[in-house]
């Protein structure tokens, strides 16, 4: 009876905790907002470029425009000179078209040097290809598909900001990006939603590609890795692409969520780049 009695408690003890961190992961991990930041290139002249990265931000039912509010708060204390986003702005627009609500609180988003973003899986599918550029440029970005721009920057210094369109249902084309290049770079960054692509960029200048995509997994659990397509190789953080140049990759883990509306262990993602030129 008594080893009964235990295994009953142990029983109710497991079903309590399994239940707290299911609350956990649907509740409150999913509404964290955790600042990465990163200190980049090494000229430690006292100068630096702030970038800070969002991505996968993924706009639904579970993901609320009062969130995206104070996700833009939240952006717009970190003072940034550039805001770059790398794509799944709504999660399936057909199912929650909150388009004039995002594009006002995008609008709010304040950079001193400009905001840009690129194409992500999500902005082509559920309806979203046909408002995604609408939202974008009247909310003050400069949408990059497979183009880039010249920006001057710190006074005296010029960097390129460049962007590749969606590998999965978009045409991304090397090309036509690296042939808006014009002249010599102080540093040289690209924009790609699907972190696995780094890879056919090996090979050039570039300095820093920034990626989304992968969610980090979205829901980590000890031996288990989950992985979507063009983001297995790369799902989160820093990866040296190119050993000789030193190119890097850093993976964002997004914002919102996608197909389940949990988080375990990979909080939502702001990341900041201080970009020494």
């Amino acid at each position: 009876m008594k080893h009964f009695k235990r295994i009953v408690k142990i029983v109710l003890f497991l079903i309590i905790v399994i239940g707290l961190l299911i609350g956990y992961a649907f509740k409150i991990e999913p509404t964290m907002l955790i600042v990465h930041s990163y200190d980049l290139h090494g000229n430690n002249d006292g100068q630096a470029l702030k970038v800070v990265q969002l991505s996968d931000i993924q706009v639904s039912e579970t993901y609320s425009v009062k969130q995206l509010e104070n996700l833009v708060n939240k952006v717009n204390q970190l003072t940034p000179d550039i805001i770059v986003f790398t794509g799944d702005l709504f999660e399936n627009f057909s199912a929650f078209p909150q388009q004039q609500d995002v594009t006002n609180h995008l609008s709010q988003l304040k950079a001193t040097v400009g905001k840009y973003a690129i194409w992500g899986n999500r902005d082509y599918g559920g309806g979203a290809f046909k408002i995604y550029e609408n939202v974008l440029s009247d909310a003050g970005f400069t949408l990059l598909n497979n183009s880039g721009v010249d920006v001057d920057v710190l006074n005296s210094k010029k960097l390129f900001i460049g962007g590749l369109d969606d590998g999965l249902l978009g045409n991304p084309n090397i090309d036509n990006l690296l042939a808006t290049m014009d002249g010599n770079y102080d540093y040289k960054i690209v924009l790609m939603h699907e972190p696995d692509m780094a890879d056919i960029l090996k090979d050039t200048s570039i300095n820093l590609l920034l990626a989304g995509h992968s969610h980090g997994g979205q829901i980590r659990v000890p031996f288990f890795k989950t992985t979507t397509a063009l983001a297995e190789k790369y799902t989160d953080g820093f990866y040296t692409i190119n050993n000789s140049s030193g190119m890097q990759l850093y993976v964002n883990t997004g914002i919102g969520t996608s197909r389940i509306a949990a988080r375990f262990m990979v909080p939502p993602e702001i990341s900041v780049f201080n970009i020494h030129m």
